[in-house]
């Protein structure tokens, strides 16, 4: 079952941290400003929840409902699509989430292989995928290519090879991976209404390059109005321009790398960037000391104006 034309999934969209209190409970008070803050100063129109940005393999299958049902019910009327991850180390625990994500309105879903049990070949992940798909068959349909978290070597291209015939409604791939040969050998066998989407946002430009539609990302949750402006460029055809910016974010990268740039700082970033309490990231992933935040986004003012 294709999508329709009009839902398509283009451009950026955020992979959204998930907001936890003080005492590592979920906060759901904070998700209808983080939406606003999207929407209003990022220009970001599409959410990307429970990824891995949003800690969803630390995450009870309870816990991953509630999140779900109140993105989804915060960003309706606001925000143009909402894909919720349900991949899980389980093939039940994933369907249960695919089939609840299915009754509270979510605009599709998106699995990630496996990583204890990994599936060792394509037609392994493939049946895998097909299995979750299954339970709720009118939903867009995404694959989730990660292999440096995953561990599991079988290229993109691969899986998508036939995966229409198993999922009628497969819709496209997110492909989180450095491999821009595979990942233009995805774009080359997309179908029309799939949607090709690049996931390493300091390679964004490339992909665009090779084909991508659209982009999910962390740091576009508070670099999305430049990185809006990057594409913007791209389009028009001034390369000069789009590289400048990506340039600039890949040297902030590299800086914060050196300082030790991981899940807990990004999200640091985010709470001292938004002016949001989304709280410190849950164990193992350890809290970011905010002397080290702040040095990284002193350095991202150095690199972009404040909007």
């Amino acid at each position: 079952m294709a999508p329709a034309a009009d839902k398509k999934l283009t451009g950026l969209v955020a992979a959204t941290f998930t907001p936890f209190t003080a005492q590592d409970e979920i906060n759901l008070s904070e998700i209808g400003p983080y939406i606003d803050y999207l929407k209003e100063k990022q220009g970001v129109n599409s959410l990307f929840v429970n990824g891995t940005t949003g800690e969803s393999m630390s995450l009870s299958v309870a816990e991953r409902k509630i999140l779900a049902e109140e993105w989804c019910l915060k960003a309706k009327g606001k925000i143009d699509q909402v894909i919720v991850h349900v991949g899980c180390m389980s093939l039940k625990d994933s369907q249960e989430l695919a089939r609840h994500a299915a009754q509270i309105g979510a605009d599709g879903i998106a699995v990630i292989s496996p990583s204890f049990y990994k599936p060792s070949t394509a037609d392994a992940l493939r049946t895998f995928l097909h299995e979750v798909a299954s339970v709720a068959p009118t939903m867009p349909f995404y694959y989730y290519h990660i292999p440096a978290v995953t561990g599991v070597d079988v290229l993109g291209r691969d899986v998508l090879e036939g995966i229409e015939e198993l999922i009628p409604s497969f819709s496209g791939v997110k492909f989180s991976g450095s491999d821009l040969m595979d990942f233009g050998q995805c774009v080359s066998y997309s179908q029309p209404h799939w949607s090709c989407l690049y996931g390493l946002d300091e390679q964004l430009l490339a992909a665009l390059a090779m084909g991508a539609h659209g982009a999910v990302g962390s740091t576009y949750n508070y670099m999305g109005c430049h990185i809006n402006k990057l594409i913007a460029a791209f389009e028009k055809g001034d390369l000069v321009q789009a590289r400048t910016i990506q340039f600039k974010m890949q040297e902030l990268f590299t800086y914060a790398k050196k300082l030790g740039f991981d899940l807990g700082v990004n999200k640091q970033m985010m709470n001292e960037l938004s002016g949001l309490s989304l709280g410190p990231p849950r164990l193992p992933v350890m809290p970011c000391p905010r002397s080290q935040a702040q040095a990284i986004v002193q350095k991202y003012h150095s690199h972009f104006p404040r909007y």
